[in-house]
């Protein structure tokens, strides 16, 4: 209810639907065709995270917000997995809520500060913990731009427009930069961007 009241008092946004469970929701989203869905991690029937995996697979436009108390980095890393665009902590979505639906809704992503300093945070700690030097220094410029492009939610072709190389080019990048910092998915990329602070809140 407090999430609604928000919401009614922004008069460029529409609230179309709300759900009582992760079945409802993915249901009304195929319906109604939002253009952001906010969804809880835990619902009853089907969970936030595989009802944001069906939504996202069934309409790329959608942008999907997920709403939690985790903030440790493998709830986020499912939930990037599974769709999500944006994720929000349940303590400061009053905050958090608009800026997260107009950055999402233009196509970008969006993380409850307190996440990305968690976030961090943790980076840090297990970076301490290990004795391991952060990679971030041995990208070449290109990786670099490569990395918060992919960040921040573009495809290899979109890459490529935005650089005027070719997709195999920016792909050949990709293999590149992900070997030097280790990571192994698109989500991984977005969380280590957040923590860099190349995307922000």
């Amino acid at each position: 209810m407090g999430l609604k009241l928000l919401l009614d008092r922004t008069p460029e946004m529409e609230l179309v639907g709300e759900a009582a469970d992760g079945r409802q929701t993915v249901r009304l989203a195929r319906e109604l065709k939002p253009d952001v869905v906010i969804i809880d991690v835990g619902m009853p029937l089907l969970n936030g995270l595989d009802a944001a995996a069906q939504i996202a697979r069934e309409n790329e436009r959608t942008g999907i917000i997920m709403l939690s108390m985790h903030s440790h980095e493998s709830y986020v890393l499912r939930a990037l997995d599974a769709g999500a665009r944006g994720y929000l902590l349940k303590d400061h979505a009053d905050e958090d809520l608009e800026p997260a639906i107009r950055a999402v809704s233009a196509g970008k992503r969006y993380f409850s500060p307190t996440v990305a300093q968690a976030l961090l945070d943790d980076y840090v700690s297990v970076m301490r913990e290990r004795r391991l030097q952060d990679s971030y220094d041995t990208l070449t410029e290109r990786e670099r731009e490569v990395l918060q492009l992919l960040a921040e939610g573009r495809s290899n072709k979109e890459v490529a427009g935005i650089l005027g190389v070719s997709p195999y080019t920016v792909e050949t990048h990709r293999t590149n930069l992900m070997q030097k910092l280790g990571l192994h998915n698109t989500a991984e990329i977005v969380l280590y961007a957040v923590r860099k602070a190349i995307i922000t809140p």
